[in-house]
């Protein structure tokens, strides 16, 4: 019989690397990935895009402001307890505004293929 997997804050492995994020992995099945993701106090991502997956996150603790262009600079400000949706290929960055507090991020990747593309401009992904 299946038991309840359990993954504890202190078993994590080191996540899909992207500069000024710090994630690290909880689960990882064929279409999707559980992980947190740590951006330091006044910290600024590097820009990414998670290919064919969709991420779904919650803010734990701290504020994140998730920054990309459509049609001009878009930025949406997240707070403790709230959820979100990046739809694939969204080019984007994580931005820490608080200069005195870490924010953490748990996310849930759905999709397949390479979860994390590491970028150098703000266009949309590929």
């Amino acid at each position: 019989m299946p038991r309840i997997e359990i993954a504890r804050s202190n078993e994590l492995v080191p996540g899909y690397a992207t500069e000024g994020i710090i994630r690290r992995k909880a689960f990882e099945a064929k279409n999707a990935i559980v992980s947190q993701s740590q951006v330091a106090s006044g910290a600024i991502s590097a820009w990414h895009h998670h290919g064919a997956h969709h991420l779904y996150g919650y803010v734990v603790s701290g504020r994140l402001q998730l920054e990309y262009f459509l049609e001009g600079r878009e930025v949406v400000d997240l707070n403790f307890g709230d959820f979100f949706h990046v739809p694939s290929r969204l080019t984007h960055r994580d931005v820490n505004p608080d200069k005195d507090r870490e924010l953490l991020v748990v996310n849930i990747l759905v999709g397949t293929g390479r979860a994390v593309v590491n970028v150098d401009s703000p266009v949309r992904g590929d």
